[in-house]
């Protein structure tokens, strides 16, 4: 069963599409803030992390580079999922290691789960 870790700080929207993950089979691991992220990539080692940027502690950027830095987790595949829609903010997250990149607002679930599907390798 593929885990996919989901650091996201607002409540409804990480119940939402955790909950449809799970219903298509995901195990699916949550997170409130960067740094929590951070250690629960490193822990779980998830196949794929869907990340906000906008994040306490620490936030998706700085999130993104240390995944990236790290051996044990530069390989996961990374799903940025935001409202930050400015095109230097989508450069920077896909120059840190992004593999793709969602503004929420222009997505529904079903996109977030295809690309979810499209990106994990079983």
């Amino acid at each position: 069963m593929s885990k996919i870790l989901f650091v996201e700080d607002e409540p409804n929207l990480q119940k939402m599409i955790s909950e449809v993950l799970v219903q298509e089979g995901y195990k699916v691991f949550g997170a409130a803030d960067g740094e929590e992220g951070l250690a629960m990539a490193k822990k779980e080692e998830p196949n794929l992390i869907l990340l906000d940027l906008i994040l306490p502690k620490k936030d998706g950027f700085e999130v993104l580079k240390e995944l990236k830095a790290d051996e044990k987790t530069k390989n996961i595949p990374v799903i940025v999922l935001t409202n930050l829609e400015g095109i230097g903010d989508v450069e920077k997250a896909l120059t840190l290691g992004a593999t793709t990149y969602l503004v929420k607002a222009n997505y529904d679930l079903e996109d977030v789960l295809k690309t979810v599907k499209s990106q994990i390798k079983e």
